[in-house]
């Protein structure tokens, strides 16, 4: 497969004076940019009152930039609903977990349950997709922005409470079966009717984990129902495919859930925000990356958001400069951009796009850099975009294969580790990305699949990781797949309903093993294994019939196989985790690379990229890579 790689960035012509847009457009397809964002935060400019549309402006608009050869990218502005929205339903608002309301002075402030707004936000999609639908210079749709910034899935407002009420009913048809999934014998929980479940906060201890994990279910859901909506007002208007732009970490909703309605995912890549918001690394970690970002989180949700796009993403928003959000704000190290971009396209992206065109010099993102200073002079990302544009001469097309690795990405996981942790800093992404990182550190490729998956076929080796409750068609791939297959800790240890399943866990045909006790650790208790390295946070008592591969110092199996079928008791320390990995690689066929602590490498098709994260120079393979050098 291959695809055009290209550039673009994010414009508001709403906030600039329009005597300068023919020049800012200009300048775009100068620098060598294809493609523009425009649209996604401008409803009170498209409609200042209710029923009364403005659409003079973005005609214009979209007249002067595609005139200048640029195409559009059009988001619907339904993350920015205006004042007089909330005049008109004054209850669209979510509400926190303490009751609160979260209230309007920003943005994203609407309940996804509110079938009200739902229904605004449909009638505006529709009107946009009537309008510029069938445009020439429309390239793509973006629903909304960012779903789940700013914590906005969970709401526990009224009309979540009634939607939640009926979202139940359908799942479980009775209360009394409801009941019996969630246990509700327990503390005499038990419900009469539908009408009697509120919403799982301001219990007065912790509520019942089967009740959290449906809520959390059904805010899903309610993403994707808010979603769809938008989708199919758009689809019967254009044919332009339907694109959205997802955050890193962000876990509140299933994004392979949305993926299955558009065409293409995209996602935000704010490196330096992330690596001091989002990791949990020690500070010598943050300190000597400060200004490139971490090596493999970026890497990770490529990988990820290539598997939602089925194998179509963009990124939507690529950091330029300083961001204003994080807790410390560098400027990255000269030629990051640069190498950001590239490392994007070496997996397999076919379009980066940068945030912003022009620094704004009012409001909240005062602080948040732009290719251009708010005075329009160059800022020094221009350079750099300048210099991958004309490199894409030299590779203008992104060719993707099967990694020879898998890695399996849930969600529904990630909520379940969320409510039931049984540990401080038991978390599934940080398990995931500590397994992602640790194939990465030996030159792998990756390709992350959804845990639906009901073929591992081509795949050599397969990790499935901290998976609670796989579903059939995954159970059905494992036992049918020639690859070497990692599972655990905590894969199948609960049902759907996140109780402890009998036989226990596992539960994987073919592997004789059961765990039969587990236990969280202190930061300051690992458990050190009898040959290397250690296994910290969690640990499984395992009772095998199966090869023991590995053993503790106590003389307590950790990692036992069967055929293709390892699983993993614990939560392994890198050394343990490369030890584990070395293994399954030599045993899988699969060749590895001893690489420097600070190189990546990426094979996109036949082209093999060299990326050097590091501030220092480093020597590899007979070159030397300076700090931000990208080779291939």
């Amino acid at each position: 497969m291959t695809r055009k790689r290209a550039l673009g960035t994010c414009y508001y012509p709403e906030h600039w004076p329009e005597e300068i847009w023919a020049e800012d457009a200009r300048r775009m397809a100068g620098l060598g940019l294809t493609w523009v964002r425009i649209g996604e935060f401008a409803w009170s400019r498209l409609e200042p009152e209710p029923g009364r549309f403005d659409w003079g402006w973005m005609d214009r608009a979209f007249d002067m930039l595609t005139g200048a050869g640029l195409k559009v990218v059009l988001g619907t502005p339904t993350a920015t609903p205006p004042r007089w929205m909330l005049d008109r339903h004054p209850d669209m608002l979510a509400l926190d977990a303490e009751g609160r309301p979260r209230g309007f002075g920003s943005r994203r402030h609407y309940c996804f349950s509110h079938d009200g707004y739902r229904a605004e936000a449909i009638r505006i999609t529709a009107a946009l997709a009537e309008r510029y639908g069938r445009h020439p210079g429309l390239g793509v749709w973006q629903t909304d922005n960012e779903y789940a910034c700013h914590d906005t899935v969970l709401s526990y407002s009224d009309a979540a409470r009634h939607a939640f009420r009926d979202w139940l009913a359908q799942r479980y048809q009775s209360v009394d079966a409801l009941n019996r999934a969630w246990g509700n014998v327990f503390w005499s929980m038990e419900y009469d009717s539908f009408d009697q479940v509120d919403l799982p906060n301001l219990t007065v201890t912790e509520p019942n984990p089967s009740h959290a994990l449906d809520f959390r279910r059904f805010a899903s859901d309610q993403v994707a129902r808010f979603n769809a909506g938008q989708v199919a007002a758009i689809r019967a208007r254009s044919d332009a495919p339907i694109s959205h732009n997802y955050m890193g970490r962000t876990l509140d909703f299933d994004h392979f859930a949305l993926g299955a309605q558009m065409e293409i995912a995209t996602w935000d890549s704010y490196p330096l925000g992330f690596l001091e918001d989002r990791l949990e690394d020690p500070e010598e970690h943050k300190r000597r990356y400060a200004r490139q970002g971490d090596p493999d989180f970026q890497a990770l949700h490529h990988d990820l958001y290539r598997a939602v796009g089925h194998g179509r993403w963009w990124v939507m928003e690529q950091q330029p400069g300083p961001v204003n959000w994080a807790p410390y704000n560098p400027a990255p190290l000269p030629g990051m951009v640069r190498f950001w971009t590239w490392e994007a396209f070496a997996h397999g992206a076919e379009v980066v796009s940068y945030f912003r065109w022009r620094q704004a010099p009012f409001a909240q993102e005062q602080y948040h850099a732009g290719l251009l200073r708010p005075d329009s002079a160059a800022a020094p990302a221009f350079a750099e975009v300048e210099q991958v544009a004309a490199e894409l001469a030299q590779l203008p097309e992104a060719e993707e294969t099967p990694a020879p690795v898998a890695l399996v990405f849930d969600y529904a996981s990630a909520w379940a580790w969320t409510v039931q942790p049984q540990g401080r800093g038991c978390d599934y992404f940080r398990l995931v990305f500590e397994v992602y990182r640790g194939l990465r550190k030996l030159g792998l490729s990756v390709d992350l699949l959804p845990p639906d998956t009901g073929d591992l076929g081509g795949y050599r080796l397969v990790l499935i990781p901290g998976l609670v409750a796989p579903p059939a068609a995954l159970i059905d791939a494992i036992t049918r797949t020639e690859a070497q297959v990692i599972l655990g800790p905590r894969t199948g240890a609960k049902t759907a309903s996140l109780s402890i399943p009998v036989p226990l866990p596992p539960a994987i045909p073919g592997l004789d093993v059961t765990v039969s006790r587990v236990e969280t650790l202190r930061p300051d208790m690992p458990v050190p294994m009898a040959q290397v390295g250690e296994v910290t946070h969690w640990r499984e008592d395992l009772e095998t019939g199966a090869t023991v591969l590995d053993k503790d110092a106590h003389g307590r199996p950790v990692t036992v196989g069967a055929g293709n079928l390892t699983y993993l008791g614990g939560w392994p320390d890198p050394r343990f985790l490369r030890h584990i990995l070395l293994r399954a690689c030599a045993e899988a066929g699969v060749a590895t690379t001893d690489l420097p602590p600070d190189i990546r490498v990426r094979q996109n098709g036949s082209t093999r990229f060299v990326f050097n994260h590091g501030p220092d120079p480093v020597a590899f393979e007979g070159r030397v890579l300076p700090p931000a050098g990208v080779a291939w």
